[in-house]
This record gives C-alpha cells, sequence and structure tokens, in this order.
C-alpha cells in the first residue's frame, strides 16, 4: 500500500514557526500580533479587524462577526469571533493555556489596548515588549511574494504611461493625480500604495508634496511619485516630467541625481550594509555641489506596506541579504527652483541586484 504525504506546511504556517522558535528562544508562552501587516503575513486574513495569537505549537486568530466568513475562506489556523470586545476572548484564551509571559509588537499596540490587556490578564501574567520580530521576518521575500511585488511594479508603470498619454499643460496637479490613480485601478490595482505625489514648478523641491489645483505650466519641472497595491503587495516609482525644452540647471540637476541613483544601484548587492549604499548615492551629489540638496534616506524597503525595513540612511548598519525588496530614490531638492528624484524598486541578490522597475529614467518632456 503506497504511503499518504503529509500535506505540504502551508507559507503561512512557516512564518509561525519561525515565531515559535523566538518565542522558545527568549522562553516566552506566545506572541499576540495587532499589526494587520503582520497579521496578514502570518495568517493570510486580509480583514480589518483581527488579532492573532501565536503560540509554540498552534496560532489563534480573533476577529470579528463582519469576518467570519471570510476568515474561514482565508486562514489556516483556529478562527474565533468575537460577538463582544476581541481582548475578553483573547484573555480566555490566554487563561486557558495558562499564559505566564505574553509578547507584543512594541510598535504596534496602541495604549488603550495595553491597558485593556493588563486589566484582563491574571495578576502573575506579564506583558513583555518585544521590537520587530514579524518585520524583520518579512524583509527577505520569498519567490511568490517577489512575483507579487514585480505585479504590482508592472502595473504602476503602464498606468503612469498611459496617465501621461494625456498630460497637457494646464492640467492640474490633482488632475494628474486622479488620472494616474484611475488608470492604475483599471489595471488592477487595488489602490494606490500612497497618497499619489505631483508636485510642479518650484513645488517640486517639496520632496511629499501633496496635488494641489495649481496648474502644470511651461519650464516646470513635474515630480510624479507613485505606487500600486496589488494582491496586497506594493510598489514605488519616481518620474520626472518637463514642458518644454529644459534649460541648464534642470539639466544639471537631473543628471546628477540620475547618476547618484545609477551609483546607489551599482552598491547594492547582498553582504553590504544599508548605509553603503545611501554613502554611493551621497558621493555623486557632493561632487556635484547638491549634496546639501538630499535630505532623506536613499531608500527604504517594501512589501506588505510601502515603508518596511531595511532602511537606506547614512547610518544604518544593516547587512543586505538576497531577497529584500529596496527602493533606490536618491533627490536634490532646490528651494524656489524645483527638485528631482528617480526611484526604481529592486530585488537584492547575491552578486547585486535585479532592478523590476521597466520605465525608463529618462527626463521624459512634452
Amino acid at each position: 500500500m503506497r504511503a499518504k504525504r503529509r500535506p505540504a506546511v502551508s507559507e503561512h504556517a512557516g512564518r509561525r514557526a519561525s515565531v515559535a522558535a523566538l518565542l522558545a528562544e527568549h522562553r516566552l508562552d506566545a506572541l499576540l500580533v495587532t499589526a494587520l501587516p503582520n497579521v496578514r503575513y502570518l495568517a493570510g486574513f486580509t480583514g480589518s479587524n483581527a488579532m492573532l495569537l501565536v503560540f509554540p505549537d498552534r496560532a489563534l486568530l480573533f476577529t470579528d462577526p463582519r469576518y467570519a466568513i471570510q476568515a474561514a475562506g482565508q486562514v489556516d489556523c483556529p478562527v474565533k469571533v468575537s460577538k463582544g470586545p476581541i481582548v475578553a476572548d483573547l484573555a480566555a484564551a490566554l487563561q486557558r493555556r495558562r499564559v505566564r509571559r505574553l509578547a507584543f509588537e512594541r510598535s504596534r499596540i496602541s495604549y488603550e489596548l495595553f491597558d485593556a490587556l493588563r486589566s484582563h490578564l491574571p495578576l502573575k501574567s506579564s506583558l513583555e515588549a518585544v521590537a520587530s520580530w514579524v518585520e524583520r521576518l518579512r524583509m527577505r521575500k520569498s519567490e511568490r511574494e517577489i512575483a507579487l511585488i514585480q505585479q504590482s511594479v508592472e502595473t504602476n508603470s503602464r498606468a503612469f504611461d498611459l496617465a501621461t498619454r494625456h498630460l497637457r499643460a494646464g492640467m492640474t496637479e490633482r488632475d494628474l493625480a486622479a488620472e494616474i490613480e484611475y488608470r492604475m485601478r483599471r489595471l488592477g490595482a487595488e489602490k494606490p500604495a500612497f497618497d499619489t505625489i505631483v508636485a510642479s514648478g518650484a513645488r517640486s523641491a517639496l520632496p511629499h508634496a501633496s496635488p494641489t489645483a495649481a496648474r502644470i505650466k511651461a519650464r516646470d519641472l513635474v515630480l510624479v511619485d507613485m505606487g500600486a497595491m496589488q494582491e496586497g503587495y506594493a510598489s514605488d516609482m519616481t518620474r520626472m516630467l518637463y514642458f518644454g525644452t529644459p534649460g541648464l540647471k534642470a539639466r544639471r540637476l537631473y543628471h546628477a541625481v540620475e547618476e547618484a541613483q545609477l551609483a546607489a544601484i551599482a552598491a547594492v548587492r547582498a553582504g553590504v550594509q544599508a548605509g553603503a549604499v545611501d554613502k554611493a548615492a551621497r558621493r555623486v551629489l557632493r561632487a556635484a555641489g547638491f549634496e546639501h540638496a538630499f535630505v532623506h534616506s536613499t531608500g527604504h524597503g517594501l512589501g506588505l506596506e510601502i515603508h518596511e525595513p531595511p532602511r537606506l540612511g547614512k547610518r544604518e548598519s544593516l547587512v543586505l541579504e538576497p531577497g529584500m525588496v529596496i527602493t533606490i530614490e536618491p533627490g536634490a531638492y532646490l528651494e524656489g527652483f524645483g527638485g528631482v528624484r528617480i526611484e526604481d524598486t529592486v530585488v537584492v541578490t547575491a552578486n547585486g541586484c535585479e532592478v523590476l522597475t521597466p520605465t525608463s529614467k529618462e527626463l521624459r518632456t512634452f
């Protein structure tokens, strides 16, 4: 008789096993996961209200009746549908398991929830803060995750190409942002990964400018920073537009940032510290006389969230590993004139990186 095959461990179950190993290492009885991206990463649940208890040998998801059907179809661990406050059912589960040391996500919990947990737990139980356990696991993407990010990146780039076909002088920043978000949704995105940035003229020197009713004029630098959220995974890209023929100052600024971005991409590989990538970009901008105008870090991780570890800043000592997905986005911003930022999404590999963004880096003129 042929032996029955054991069912393969799901990707989510494998991730929870990694958390269980951390519990054992730190002699903790359970981890309470409250950040929804982390709940999704560990259990597959995509609703807006849930908590996940991870024990050394099992996990239990808590949600409310609105998500009973959804959770049953998405989650590969037991689900408790709470008809009242989730924290009461959570406390009951902790008491049944005789949990004495409960870990919680230090930067992901409100004081209100912390206080409610403390009031529901037995006197001999303790709450133990842990930092970024799940986020550190999330830094290295699986092949499936990279494929989903690639899909999001391609949707984002196609939306940019389609939206800019409608770009005309006199169009407002808000009109262009709306066109971009409309196109990405039509192409399959659930929503933008963040509020689309469109900033023209002197406003392009504001790195995180919100689109306004300002009209895009001739001889304006136009900064477009956009990302799609598709199948739960984010993409991120910044490109520059210009109406007319760019002058010497605009061309010089653009080429300096482009060279800085290419230098940073060339510095990316497994085994390199994140800060070294940032230094590569700053070295080029320093030589061009624009280092003072580079006011943010060179990039960040992305995945289930648009900003997640690792951060590529000046003093970041974290070592890059294969499978990390990061942005490379140096910029330079001159008050009263305008700014330039060029951004791609890349995957770290053993010997370098793979640029996922297909859109040309050239300064697109109209």
